[in-house]
């Protein structure tokens, strides 16, 4: 189970952080709307909080 987490869920959640944070940058360079800028920050707390989670899960699974 920790391989599976570290190898494949881990980054993939990392990347999908990393994604939602250059598009609210973007939206902001860009002068967009901040109401997508404050949905996509929004977004982007929701999944450093499952990233988190899953780090956590594979750190515990590892000490088994």
């Amino acid at each position: 189970m920790a391989s599976f987490l570290s190898s494949l869920v881990l980054p993939v959640a990392v990347a999908a952080v990393a994604f939602v944070l250059l598009l609210g940058l973007i939206n902001m360079m860009r002068g967009g709307s901040p109401n997508r800028s404050q949905k996509l920050m929004r977004l982007r707390v929701l999944l450093q909080f499952i990233a988190v989670v899953i780090i956590m899960l594979t750190v515990w699974a590892m000490g088994r």
